[in-house]
């Protein structure tokens, strides 16, 4: 293992350029502004393309174009900028096109701050464009697991033709840590047939015609029927959840991201007082770890569970959702990017254990 020193920003594009990204589209916003510029110095050294565009929206169609193409593409942003994207994302959905987003979320609603949040989960896991669609989220909790995730994140945008966000917060795009940095020279890339690579009247591939209009209602309701069944084997095959401690736990508590950390700590600050708590980490926040949070929070030893969120609560919701009612939820968090500290969480959970 040969460790290096990086910045989250930069770690996460250097890892984008050795899982096989050569096309990069974007704008600058803070706090994200290091992947463009990291990758506007890097794409040329290894043949690829890197374009800042004249805004958001142009670079959501660009990833469009490019994707449409068959390229291995990407683009950043921070909250405001995913926002004005969520057209262009809700047309590569319904194209049919893989591709990787990053959100370096921070704090809003509006221009907010550029302070870390999460406050944009329901964007991303909801579907912050119009339409029936989804796209995979995958919420990292350290630069070396998101360094981890970005080949994963092609991969599974490949397989199922579908966009895959990587949900991180400010904190992970400008924090450093040590970085243990696949060198991959060669990425497996996936076959692509419906790509419009160029066609050839009487040759032995097909027209390629990348679309997202639908005029006639049957031929809408075919395409839909095919992205729900797509969502479905993923709901099946693609959640990814870590239980840390979880196994007859008194309390657990629910947290993704940079705050899973803290909460880590404050697990180990309730042992030292005598009360065995655990934690459920979604890493998949779409596909949401349904199954895992309930089995983990009904268990007969559970008393209760204690969501935690730099948000207003968001989450909150699916896990209330997967408990169903049969133990009380909790919330802790606030927006703005109030990060809570470990001794504050656990002190939570000792009160609620008093009450």
């Amino acid at each position: 293992m040969a460790l290096k020193l990086m910045k989250g920003c930069e770690a996460i594009a250097e890892a984008a350029i050795q899982a096989g990204c050569r096309y990069f589209f974007g704008y600058p916003i803070t706090p994200q502004n290091d992947i463009p510029e990291y990758m506007s110095l890097r794409l040329p050294q290894v043949g690829g393309c890197f374009l800042q565009a004249e805004s958001e929206l142009a670079a959501i169609n660009m990833v469009y174009g490019a994707a449409g193409a068959g390229a291995r593409v990407m683009t950043s942003s921070s909250s405001p900028g995913i926002s004005l994207k969520q057209e262009g994302i809700s047309t590569c959905c319904a194209a049919e096109l893989p591709c990787v987003i990053v959100n370096m979320m921070r704090g809003g609603p509006g221009l907010g701050n550029i302070q870390a949040s999460q406050g944009d989960y329901f964007q991303a896991t909801k579907g912050g464009g119009h339409g029936d669609y989804h796209t995979i989220v995958i919420a990292p909790s350290s630069i070396q697991e998101t360094v981890n995730m970005m080949g994963k994140a092609f991969d599974l945008a490949e397989e199922y033709r579908i966009p895959v966000m990587i949900l991180a917060d400010g904190l992970i795009g400008q924090m450093m840590e040590p970085v243990d940095m696949p060198n991959n020279p060669n990425p497996t890339m996936h076959d692509k047939p419906w790509a419009a690579t160029g066609y050839k009247p009487g040759g032995a591939k097909q027209r390629a015609i990348i679309n997202s209009l639908y005029i006639e209602t049957e031929d809408l309701d075919t395409l839909e029927e095919r992205l729900q069944n797509r969502y479905a084997v993923i709901r099946g095959k693609e959640v990814m959840v870590e239980t840390y401690n979880t196994e007859g736990a008194e309390y657990i508590l629910c947290a993704y991201g940079t705050v899973a950390r803290v909460c880590k700590a404050a697990v180990r600050l309730c042992a030292e007082q005598g009360v065995k708590v655990g934690l459920v980490r979604p890493i998949t926040l779409w596909p949401f770890p349904t199954k895992e949070v309930h089995d983990a929070i009904a268990q007969d030893s559970v008393k209760a569970a204690l969501t935690v969120e730099v948000s207003a609560g968001q989450m909150y919701e699916d896990v209330r959702l997967a408990v169903n009612g049969c133990k009380e939820v909790a919330f802790m968090g606030k927006a703005g990017s109030m990060i809570p500290a470990a001794e504050d969480i656990a002190e939570r959970i000792l009160k609620m254990r008093r009450a």
